[in-house]
């Protein structure tokens, strides 16, 4: 992916911000016409004698008045207009790259960065290319059309102000840099910040059941209090620096009028020339004083620009190829050839094999951290297997397109996530176009979610809170098993789907999935009442399997799983 560049950021809105321009340019000359009909009042009127010219004069004033206003609201309009759609585009660009990164991305990221990345940095290209992009402009412009009208008035005068003028710029550029860095690191704490934060909120019933509030409490005044120093060094930066802009601001037009005294003095000026030479040297007084800001501004988006291209250059480690095989149907067979799978040098699975048919059930057993979640992460190819292959309909997924692989598997997970949304289209996941309100509650029959749903007080129109709050884990799962069985995938995987459910509503969900035929069904689970009825089982320990058969066949076996059925069932049971 290319890093964002200015110029690809605003390159479509360049006719509204030349427009812009043009309103700034205006607004720009017009004000420095006053100094001009100030001299005219001065030179003409009080010292010539002409009062006839007052009217007139008095006229353009308010004219000049009336006009730049205009096209100062025109100007501020327009940019602020092409900084908000800047924002729009660079905070859609970058969600949807974030959407195409790999699971390794987002397991080695938190959530409180990339929400820094697309809420904070996106408003600051907002900034870009509205407020302090229209300043830098308008500065520019200013100092220009004020330099020229100075030198059509006092060439040898103009040195001055211009000097003074090329000082303050030095000054900012150095202010800059000095921002710079404490910019970036108060990016990066405030998304640390931002982290802190929404982990606490999101697991405040965990926070209050550890009584961990007084720990959590200052964890978050470590950060928040790191957050602060790092503005208050940015503080001590610019009350050192910047008050040079302001003693700038007040001397300048008083240096300007002595100077000019001492021409008048010698007759080498008039009053009235004078009169205007003080009114630019003011004018130029708001570009020293505006530097200073700017400077302030443009380290504050340059770090944010930084931070936002730090993203995109992430590339997604899993892709489709150039040329993918596309099957013009997907049956569901399910193929692990001597599969080895590594993660950050650890070994999570090691040389597994089997092979699910069209229409089967694979039963998938073992202990936490045998490698069951990984087994199913492969099949959707949310990672890559390091060794051997995993083929769907006899062709590797790697082959294929992830929308493909993805698009035929129906995923129910042991971590439900549901959305705050409604518990129709939480079911449906905004496929509106395909699953019909109908179909929904099919769906949720099938997963005996149906009848607590009509318990609710807009039934399938209720909205679900955040994650699913206010929802029991069992009804949680209950929905996310309509959301897999309202999808109709050739493959249905249940990781662990039931462990939150009690053993009469569980035994409910099993006969309903042995009534589902033409669907491949991946069962993970810890009970053997989830794997029992499975046309093969296969028993994971440490990343390989040990044991595989169907439940009669590893009964028989007395081994890790027979050692299961008795923990869970007692010994005699098997007897009876």
């Amino acid at each position: 992916m290319k890093k964002l560049s200015v110029w690809n950021m605003g390159r479509p809105y360049m006719g509204f911000i030349f427009l812009g321009s043009m309103f700034m340019f205006a607004a720009t000359v017009l004000e420095l016409l006053f100094p001009l009909v100030t001299k005219s009042i001065v030179d003409d009127v009080i010292v010539g004698g002409k009062t006839e010219l007052l009217s007139r004069l008095l006229l353009a004033i308010l004219g000049i008045g009336i006009f730049s206003g205009l096209f100062h609201y025109a100007k501020e309009y327009t940019f602020d207009r092409v900084g908000c759609a800047v924002a729009s585009d660079v905070r859609r660009t970058l969600f949807t790259h974030i959407q195409g990164l790999s699971m390794d991305y987002f397991d080695n990221t938190n959530t409180g960065e990339l929400m820094a990345r697309i809420k904070e940095d996106a408003d600051m290209m907002w900034d870009a290319f509205g407020m302090t992009g229209m300043l830098t402009i308008q500065v520019t412009v200013h100092v220009i059309v004020v330099v020229y009208c100075m030198l059509t008035q006092n060439m040898l005068l103009t040195i001055f102000p211009v000097s003074v003028m090329l000082v303050m710029a030095a000054l900012a550029i150095y202010m800059e840099k000095e921002l710079d860095k404490v910019f970036g690191d108060i990016s990066e704490k405030n998304a640390e910040l931002t982290t802190v934060a929404e982990e606490n909120i999101s697991g405040v019933r965990t926070v209050k059941a550890f009584v961990r509030e007084d720990y959590e409490i200052e964890k978050f005044r470590k950060k928040n209090t790191e957050y602060c120093d790092l503005n208050m060094k940015m503080t001590k930066i610019l009350v050192r620096i910047y008050p040079y802009f302001e003693l700038v601001g007040k001397i300048l037009p008083v240096m300007t009028a002595i100077l000019g005294g001492f021409l008048v003095a010698r007759e080498e000026m008039t009053i009235g020339t004078l009169v205007a030479f003080v009114e630019y040297s003011r004018n130029i007084v708001w570009p020293c004083e505006v530097i200073g800001e700017l400077a302030n501004e443009i380290s504050a988006i340059h770090a944010s620009y930084k931070k936002i291209n730090k993203v995109m250059e992430q590339e997604p480690t899993i892709f489709n190829k150039e040329e993918p095989v596309v099957l013009p149907e997907v049956n569901g067979t399910i193929t692990f050839e001597h599969v080895d799978f590594k993660r950050e040098g650890h070994d999570i699975l090691q040389d597994v094999s089997f092979t699910v048919k069209a229409g089967q059930t694979l039963g998938i057993m073992g202990e936490t951290g045998a490698g069951k979640s990984s087994v199913i992460h492969l099949m959707g190819r949310l990672f890559d297997v390091t060794g051997g292959s995993v083929k769907l309909d006899g062709v590797d997924v790697r082959d294929l397109t992830l929308q493909q692989v993805r698009g035929s598997i129906a995923p129910v997970m042991q971590e439900v996530f549901l959305f705050s949304d409604t518990v129709k289209d939480n079911i449906r996941m905004g496929d509106k176009e395909r699953i019909s309100r109908e179909e929904v509650v099919k769906a949720a029959k099938k997963a005996k979610a149906h009848n607590f749903i009509l318990d609710m007080d807009k039934t399938y129109e209720t909205m679900i809170g955040e994650r699913g709050v206010g929802l029991s884990g069992g009804q949680k799962q209950r929905i996310s098993m309509a959301r897999a069985l309202a999808r109709k995938c050739p493959i249905l995987i249940f990781d662990d789907a039931t462990s939150a459910l009690d053993m009469e509503t569980e035994r409910e969900i099993q006969k309903e999935l042995k009534e589902l035929t033409g669907i491949t069904k991946i069962i993970v689970g810890h009970r053997i009442s989830a794997v029992r009825y499975a046309d093969e089982i296969i028993v994971l320990e440490k990343g390989s399997i040990v044991e595989r058969g169907t439940h009669e066949e590893l009964l028989k076996l007395k081994g890790r799983y027979y050692e299961t059925y008795c923990s869970q069932y007692g010994e005699e049971s098997i007897s009876a």
